[in-house]
């Protein structure tokens, strides 16, 4: 059993909690205007692993027979043998039950929205099949995690901060995605998926990317005109623009041989410089 569970976290990448947890840890930065409490953030990181969890594991179930299919994916964990389906199964499950139980430790507002949420991050894994969009439902997926922690922390959405702040995270992972499934364009063509490089080609769904990730940074902007920041946040704020250039500079419509580099170690960094920065300059000059 414990060897099922390592290899079930190797396979979902718990390191990828790095995509979403530092804005989480933002939104409830900013909700409490310093540090929340600290029963509060047990339970907001509770609820983050919980949900990414149940999501991740999730989507490995239900894809199965396409990862099964694609030379890239055929060796996870699921289609290798190497994990059953019950097991996984079962993992959701727990995962799920864990995120609920963190909801409910966190106020009745969390509680009550708990539903919608693991509810978009579950039915993420079913939208490649139906929109070349799901690029925008992972982006949804992931921007829950500011605004659901300003709910934590607050009870209630007061200020317009966690809804822009989860759009700039819509806008950001949207942008990423797209770049990622521009190495399944073929596969997605030949078996019925959908998405951006597939119906617009690589190429264009480049160029989709940087508008989103531009769109992701004015966002950005904003956020910090309405929070009235200082240096530090906008030094976060120009490091993230050029580590999204520097991005979409390592990737081509004609050589995506760099899109691994491009994907991981930029974006960890980009969440992570946000968080740093603004959390600096919001104590410093609380």
């Amino acid at each position: 059993m414990l060897r099922s569970l390592k290899i079930t976290l190797e396979m979902i990448k718990i390191e990828h909690t790095l995509f979403a947890l530092p804005f989480a840890f933002l939104g409830a930065v900013l909700a409490a205007n310093g540090l929340p409490a600290w029963r509060q953030i047990l339970w907001i990181v509770v609820a983050m692993v919980g949900a990414r969890s149940a999501a991740m594991a999730f989507n490995r179930l239900v894809d199965l027979k396409y990862d099964a299919a694609n030379p890239r994916t055929r060796t996870r964990a699921l289609p290798a043998g190497l994990l059953s389906r019950q097991f996984v199964t079962l993992f959701v499950i727990g995962s799920s039950v864990v995120f609920f139980l963190a909801a409910a430790m966190l106020n009745r507002l969390t509680l009550l929205l708990s539903p919608v949420a693991l509810g978009s991050v579950l039915v993420y894994s079913y939208t490649k099949r139906f929109t070349s969009l799901s690029h925008l439902a992972l982006g949804w997926s992931l921007a829950i995690a500011p605004t659901g922690a300003w709910i934590a922390v607050r009870g209630a959405i007061d200020s317009p901060v966690p809804l822009l702040l989860s759009l700039a995270v819509l806008l950001w992972t949207a942008g990423f995605d797209i770049i990622y499934a521009c190495q399944d364009q073929e596969f997605d063509a030949g078996h019925g998926l959908f998405s951006i490089p597939q119906k617009f080609g690589i190429a264009r769904a480049l160029w989709i990317s940087r508008a989103l990730h531009v769109s992701m940074f004015l966002i950005l902007v904003w956020i910090y005109a309405l929070t009235g920041l200082h240096w530090i946040g906008l030094m976060g704020m120009i490091a993230t623009a050029i580590l999204l250039i520097h991005q979409h500079r390592l990737v081509r419509a004609d050589d995506l041989s760099r899109l691994n580099a491009a994907f991981f170690p930029i974006n960890a960094c980009v969440t992570m410089i946000l968080f740093v920065t603004i959390a600096a300059d919001v104590f410093l000059h609380k």
